[in-house]
């Protein structure tokens, strides 16, 4: 563990009224050091996307790097800042310009604190143990391999042969008018985010039918209160897929803006955007989603996440990629049909074929 220690610097300094007086000249440190971090209550960490350091999955903030500076700050009773950065060479910049409290690098463990700060550097000596590495791994570890959403209701349809999917088709046939989406879909995209548990909750927060995060609820002006509520939830998460299907207008083909905004709902607009400038640096269609999702996988490679392209680092796209093809599947099972590519459909329910049972639900 590197620190970077030096004595505090202070000047005598005139202070001026707001009235035109001068008062007499008063010491002015120029270190932001543990008191004034205390006070302000945020450290700033500065570090580069990556597995290792930084990234943000379905709304949580992970990363074994960020991970031990979170609970150093936590020790504190601060909370933590996170400032991305290019390359090293901008870490190095800003640590040595004294613009963040400290730099977590690549390597798990090496943490520097600011040249300035005597005071936050000791307290880290004392608080960090190199246990503390595979300890917050193994925390890592189980939020990604655990079910990620507390689910109750596993059922993939309520009644196959009526051709009725949940007790929630009737919000799903109203809603899915407000996106010119099949109801079908809406339902399949629910199933996937909370196998039509209103009560589901996320490791992340997320919850309710759709998994509506409260950011976003507060983003949509929905209450957080009400996210448990069937009708709500649907009707938050129809809003935020309009809102989507915007951020995507530059995709003309109906069936293939979907696939974005269904990726974006799982992993971000950001990371989807990325991955689309990587395909047209490469001679691939940014605009079909066979050619994007390739991207999205590699967004998880270092070769990639680094590249100057890429403006929001590293991303977990395997679960993207799934997430949106699981959901393709599930619909084309509602629809009783062997390809999802359907175009529209009336609002209203149809009994299922009797051949049905062939496809996986």
């Amino acid at each position: 563990m590197l620190f970077m220690l030096a004595s505090c610097s202070s000047k005598r300094e005139r202070v001026v009224t707001p009235y035109g007086s001068v008062l007499d000249s008063v010491t002015v440190t120029e270190e932001f050091d543990l008191p004034d971090i205390q006070t302000s209550g945020e450290l700033i960490m500065a570090t580069l996307s990556g597995p290792q350091t930084y990234y943000d999955y379905h709304g949580k903030q992970l990363g074994t790097q960020y991970l031990i500076c979170q609970h150093f700050a936590d020790s504190l009773g601060v909370r933590l800042r996170v400032e991305v950065c290019r390359d090293s060479i901008e870490l190095a910049r800003r640590l040595e310009e004294d613009e963040v409290d400290l730099v977590a690098w690549a390597t798990p463990g090496h943490i520097q604190v600011g040249k300035e700060k005597q005071e936050l550097s000791e307290e880290f000596k004392g608080w960090y143990r190199p246990s503390l590495i595979e300890e917050v791994r193994k925390e890592e570890t189980a939020l990604l391999t655990t079910k990620k959403v507390r689910r109750r209701v596993f059922s993939p349809m309520l009644d196959a042969k009526g051709g009725i999917v949940s007790h929630y088709d009737h919000y799903f046939m109203t809603y899915s008018r407000d996106i010119r989406w099949d109801w079908r879909l809406l339902a399949a995209q629910c199933y996937q985010e909370s196998t039509f548990d209103p009560r589901a909750v996320s490791f992340a927060g997320a919850k309710g039918l759709m998994q509506i995060m409260p950011g976003t609820a507060d983003h949509l002006g929905v209450p957080r209160s009400k996210l448990y509520d069937p009708e709500t939830n649907i009707a938050a998460a129809v809003k935020y897929i309009a809102e989507l299907q915007k951020a995507f207008a530059d995709i003309r083909d109906h069936y293939e803006r979907t696939n974005f905004v269904l990726a974006s709902y799982n992993g971000g607009t950001h990371h989807i955007r990325d991955a689309m400038e990587l395909a047209k640096r490469d001679g691939r269609n940014p605009h079909r989603w066979a050619d994007v999702s390739t991207y999205v996988l590699k967004l998880a490679s270092p070769q990639y996440y680094n590249d100057p392209l890429v403006k929001y680092g590293y991303m977990r796209g395997s679960e993207t990629v799934d997430y949106v093809s699981k959901i393709r599947q599930r619909h084309a099972g509602y629809q009783g049909v062997k390809t999802p590519h359907m175009g529209f459909h009336p609002s209203q329910p149809r009994k299922a074929d009797k051949r049905k049972n062939k496809y996986d639900i």
